[in-house]
């Protein structure tokens, strides 16, 4: 017997558009042993070294400081893209970006593309299992014509967000606090301004970014008190704006960092994170929900101070260096996930198949590229996975991948600068730095040299036998994913039209400057 539909229930909202129901369903008998709650929060460009907790001088990071030491911390945590859609499309489905097509670069305002609909996703295997489903932020999966690949085509059940970056439309006085004074920046000219969707509607155009934060913190404590309310297991999925560039914070954060700006908006992404975590207390579910912290890719240091650090770890975003995509990373569960330090190797490309075990939801039957990290979560043995592949913003067929991590080994087959990654000190990771194979590949060990500056192939002293046993070790492990992997349809080649951005008043003169609502 199918259940009946959802009831409707009173809505108390700040904002009218914003009167949705949440998350009411049906009575029905709770199983003996209910399957927990999921948060999943998302930074944006967030760095490896930008959190105090991780050594930063200047950041202010209480929440996630104290999310850290509660949970587990992972050290060795990696995205599966130095770039956005791709690291995106990866977390939501735990495959590898090349084969859902989502690559090369990044979608736009008026790409054709998205995240194709047959790829099954996170949210569509939870709501299958009676999850209520919710996204908050920033989307960047491909918007297509009339919304067809927003999150409530995806398996989300409900969305309040953005469905690009936010630097992608004139920004100019939009991401400043007070309204009337001048911003850094200027974005992406030429097209709609940036627009704020509720499931499929904009509500408003362009966002007042200095004022959004505060009514997404409120869209997901309304859900997480909902779902409460009535019993049911949810999945959140808070994809923050912060810290990507041109940063951004609320009257109550901004200028309150000695960081600057980007403090400024790392503070409010903390804030973000601790008002999360509150809803889950007040509503005592702290004991039985998995709270899962990282970022998308690391630092778009051509930003300078504007634009994170990767502390320790070589370049930045756009890179397959380490700093391109290495990443924070905790999970939090009191009572369940012991606090602690992890060494472990693990990836978002694990988020699907981990939480989908802790959801007792069958993985879906396609190639997967993740592991179920529960093993890790609970302290019963190591990581599953062994091995992490290295793709670059804009993969082929005829390269693979680009570097290979096995163990604490990592070799580089290809190198290549990014513009992301422009303005610091070393060269390689410049924009101009050109496509340079390497054969043999460089050699890191990443345990005693996690910067990567000292090829083990070019050392004064002789390659060890263990050294040269990995380097034939990784280099057949590269050959036979290169050989196993099956590339999709690229949805970015799929190009762009202008008709596809969206705007407030369809048929408004002229376009794009007069997509404007309140």
């Amino acid at each position: 017997m199918q259940p009946a539909a959802p009831r409707l229930a009173r809505c108390r909202w700040p904002w009218p558009w914003l009167c949705v129901c949440l998350c009411v369903w049906p009575w029905a008998p709770r199983a003996v042993a209910a399957p927990p709650s999921l948060v999943l929060v998302l930074a944006d460009d967030l760095g490896y070294g930008d959190l105090s907790g991780c050594g930063h001088p200047s950041s202010d990071t209480p929440h996630l400081d104290g999310l850290a030491a509660a949970g587990l911390r992972f050290t060795d945590f990696y995205a599966s893209s130095p770039v956005c859609s791709p690291s995106r499309a990866a977390l939501l489905t735990g495959r590898y970006q090349t084969r859902s097509g989502v690559y090369p670069g990044v979608f736009y305002p008026g790409s054709r593309g998205g995240l194709p609909l047959a790829e099954v996703t996170l949210a569509e295997l939870l709501k299958a299992q009676g999850y209520a489903t919710a996204m908050v932020g920033k989307w960047h999966l491909g918007l297509g014509a009339n919304g067809s690949f927003l999150p409530v085509h995806q398996g989300f059940d409900h969305f309040l967000g953005v469905p690009y970056s936010h630097d992608q439309g004139p920004c100019q006085n939009l991401t400043c606090f007070p309204p009337d004074t001048a911003c850094f920046g200027t974005c992406d000219q030429g097209v709609v301004p940036v627009p704020l969707l509720l499931n499929r509607s904009i509500v408003q155009q362009p966002v007042a970014f200095p004022r959004l934060v505060p009514h997404y913190t409120k869209f997901a404590q309304d859900f997480i008190a909902d779902c409460a309310r009535h019993g049911r297991p949810f999945l959140l999925y808070y994809a923050s704006h912060h810290t990507h560039y041109p940063q951004f914070a609320s009257q109550g954060y901004a200028g309150r960092s000695r960081r600057g700006p980007f403090g400024d908006a790392l503070l409010e992404l903390d804030g973000a994170v601790g008002s999360l975590l509150q809803a889950l207390r007040d509503h005592g579910l702290d004991g039985h929900t998995l709270v899962f912290f990282t970022s998308d890719n690391g630092p778009e240091t051509m930003r300078m101070a504007r634009g994170g650090s990767s502390g320790l770890l070589k370049c930045g975003k756009g890179t397959t260096y380490e700093g391109g995509m290495r990443e924070p990373a905790v999970a939090y569960w009191p009572g369940r996930i012991a606090p602690g330090v992890t060494h472990e190797l693990a990836s978002t490309l694990d988020i699907l198949p981990t939480m989908a075990a802790l959801a007792g939801a069958p993985l879906p039957d396609v190639e997967l590229d993740g592991y179920d990290l529960t093993p890790v979560l609970f302290g019963q043995g190591p990581s599953p996975r062994q091995t992490m592949f290295y793709y670059p913003p804009a993969p082929s067929k005829a390269l693979g991948v680009f570097a290979v991590r096995q163990g604490k080994y990592k070799a580089h087959f290809f190198t290549q600068g990014a513009f992301h990654s422009d303005t610091t000190p070393d060269a390689a990771c410049h924009g101009l730095t050109p496509l340079t194979p390497h054969e043999p590949p460089l050699l890191f060990d990443l345990e005693s040299d996690p910067a990567e500056n000292y090829d083990l192939l070019q050392s004064s002293t002789a390659p060890s036998p263990v050294v040269l046993r990995a380097l034939k070790e990784i280099q057949m492990q590269k050959m036979q994913f290169d050989q196993r992997m099956v590339f999709g349809d690229s949805q970015m080649k799929k190009g762009s039209d202008p008709a596809l951005e969206p705007c407030c008043v369809p048929a408004c003169t002229p376009k794009p400057s007069c997509c404007r609502c309140p």
